[in-house]
């Protein structure tokens, strides 16, 4: 029976090496680096090798093919995100509606459109109420939950749409490179 050196098995000292090994070392012999790796005597620097005309590092690449998203967890990122767009959006608008009141907006507006739909018996339309900010707030959230559960539910089917074409015409390749 022989190992992978091609030696026999319980024989010493027998076989080859595998290549790119080195013999081992004998405790007589003193342990000499390669010409190219030798300290400069007078520098104290070891050289490097001298390599060809090649100083570029080379970028490895691939290229992938995206075969199938999984629905689930497709599902799972955009509800997350849609989430966060929804929370962003109840904020800006609580925002904008602070931001448009401490300017007079509402004041001024509101004045002009009940002069013009008062009559002599009533005040007209009054904005101010229309649009206080409870009621904007209870509004924009509204939009936000729906908001996320259609865009949970079209990220979804779109996930289900890119697995059926992606069957018929591969999906989508990608390159990617490594950086150094």
């Amino acid at each position: 029976m022989t190992d992978t050196r091609g030696s026999a098995k319980g024989v010493k000292g027998g076989g080859g090496t595998l290549p790119g090994e080195r013999q081992p070392q004998q405790a007589s012999q003193p342990y000499h680096p390669p010409q190219a790796y030798q300290q400069d005597a007078k520098a104290g620097a070891v050289r490097k090798p001298r390599t060809g005309a090649r100083t570029v590092p080379r970028t490895r690449k691939a290229r992938l093919r995206v075969a199938k998203a999984d629905p689930w967890s497709v599902m799972k990122v955009s509800f997350l995100l849609s989430i966060a767009l929804g929370i962003c959006t109840i904020v800006a608008a609580a925002v904008l509606w602070m931001v448009m009141d401490a300017m007079g907006v509402f004041s001024t507006v509101g004045g002009t459109i009940s002069e013009a739909t008062g009559s002599n018996e009533s005040n007209g339309f009054d904005l101010q109420s229309f649009l206080s900010l409870p009621r904007v707030l209870m509004f924009t959230s509204i939009i936000a939950v729906i908001d996320v559960i259609l865009a949970t539910a079209l990220a979804t089917l779109g996930a289900f749409i890119y697995n059926l074409s992606a069957g018929f015409v591969g999906g989508v390749e990608l390159t990617l490179a490594e950086d150094e």
